[in-house]
């Protein structure tokens, strides 16, 4: 009797993750990553250089609000070493608790943080400020590896890409939360409310989906994948020298397959809803080109496309249409990867990303029509290029260091690609007296990089993910 119970007993199945906490796990610090990119990057022009630089001129407060955000983007390598060393050493469902925690926790902390305009807080509330974006790049710079090996190493056979899109929802969900309750706060409040208080209630806001993130997290066992490095004695003692000693081509591959991904999404979010919320003609063009001493070539007035003019909320709802497609893609592309490949399928959707890079002109000069055909394809093609990175990235490293390779490429492409797109589209902007021309050639080179990465990489679609360690 005993011998049978016992039988029984090591017979038994190991726990596995329901698909619906798998989902919810997976997709909600992603979508807390790319609310708190909005949200922030929206208080940063409205309100933050008042409240929290109101000593400076202007322009060097305004600097100074990005100069705060940027520091997310300095802190995410560091996050990706950090949680990838313990994302490989002790598993994923800690790892991921504590990233979590530590970006939602400084995320509802910059709501509550006194401002400059408060006596006694002139230096301490943007110290403040700073160092809870650190946290939030700490944090940010081990979630999404670990989010999207959650959803791969706890997928059926045959299922991983499709699985790996459900992290990638969370850039689309997060854009259309943060901007829904802009435009709500916009109609609600008025400009003098919203900077005395309005502006604490979308970081306040997001301890909803932290909390309903780790009541998720808390309940996962850890993935089928880590257990069997954890059975096999293969954990690595240092994750970061054994994948720089493995896997270093993987590392620069991989942040450059991401490339192409990150340049589009914010040349689509950031510089679009600045070009087309800016007003000007090309008059004003060739009058400010005068007064540099450098009047505009004939090419630049063939190529110019003036500043839409648009309100901003109505440019906002534009940009929310066009992020639908963004979402609905990023799901059709988990089968499509499957089906073809990861390889095949990112490098027929880059090479439309560079297509679409020449096409800027024509369409933001083709009114209404041109620009929300712009926006449709452009978030069309960002769907399906990061749908397919949440089992891509991943796939590239062994087990045992799957979580620290995948995040380190993840975030060194991220300051790559998504850090200086802003700054530099706006300097190709102005470069060119106005004209797009320069700025959709800059999308276009950096497909070029990605297609030359896919093109030197080898296709992951069958990797034995459960047994293979570095």
């Amino acid at each position: 009797m005993s011998t049978s119970v016992s039988s029984s007993a090591s017979a038994a199945p190991a726990p596995v993750n329901p698909r619906s906490r798998v989902v919810i796990a997976s997709l909600v610090g992603t979508s807390i990553e790319f609310y708190d990119f909005y949200v922030y990057a929206t208080a940063a022009v409205l309100v933050f250089p008042a409240l929290f630089f109101p000593n400076q001129d202007p322009a060097t407060a305004l600097l100074s609000s990005f100069a705060a955000f940027g520091a997310a983007f300095v802190a995410r390598p560091i996050g990706s070493i950090l949680f990838g060393h313990f994302g490989d050493r002790i598993g994923r469902k800690g790892t991921l608790v504590a990233s979590l925690l530590t970006m939602g926790i400084a995320t509802v902390l910059i709501g509550c943080l006194p401002t400059a305009q408060v006596p006694g807080w002139e230096f301490w509330a943007p110290a403040l400020l700073v160092i809870m974006r650190f946290a939030q790049g700490l944090g940010l710079g081990g979630e999404w590896s670990g989010a999207a090996l959650l959803a791969t190493e706890n997928a059926p056979k045959n299922k991983r890409a499709i699985y790996g899109t459900f992290p990638q929802l969370g850039a689309p969900i997060g854009f259309i939360i943060a901007n829904l309750i802009f435009l709500w706060l916009s109609v609600g409040l008025s400009p003098e409310a919203f900077a005395a208080w309005g502006w604490r209630i979308p970081f306040l806001i997001s301890a909803v989906l932290v909390i309903v993130g780790l009541y998720v997290r808390l309940k996962l066992v850890e993935t089928p994948a880590f257990q069997k490095v954890v059975e096999k004695g293969e954990v690595a003692k240092l994750p970061l020298a054994r994948v720089f000693k493995t896997s270093w081509r993987q590392l620069i591959l991989g942040t450059f397959i991401m490339l192409a991904t990150y340049v589009l999404f914010y040349l689509m979010t950031t510089f679009t809803l600045t070009f087309g919320t800016t007003a000007s003609t090309l008059e004003a063009a060739q009058a400010g080109a005068e007064a540099k001493g450098k009047p505009m070539s004939a090419e630049a007035i063939d190529t110019f496309v003036p500043g839409l003019g648009y309100a901003r909320n109505d440019f906002l709802i534009m940009l929310i249409v066009g992020v639908v497609f963004f979402g609905i893609f990023t799901l059709v592309a988990g089968p499509l990867a499957e089906k073809f490949g990861r390889r095949k399928m990112l490098m027929t959707v880059t090479l439309g990303i560079l297509v679409f890079g020449l096409l800027w002109v024509p369409l933001f000069g083709a009114g209404f029509v041109g620009v929300m055909a712009l926006l449709v394809i452009g978030f069309t093609l960002m769907g399906l290029t990061f749908g397919p990175m949440g089992a891509q990235l991943p796939e590239l490293f062994p087990g045992n260091v799957r979580y620290t390779g995948s995040a380190i490429s993840y975030n060194v492409s991220s300051i790559l690609g998504a850090a200086v797109a802003p700054f530099i589209a706006v300097f190709l902007w102005q470069l060119a007296d106005g004209s797009v021309f320069l700025v959709g050639t800059y999308l276009s080179a950096a497909a070029v990089l990605t297609l030359i990465a896919l093109f030197l990489s080898k296709e992951t679609k069958d990797v034995d993910y459960e047994n293979d360690v570095a």
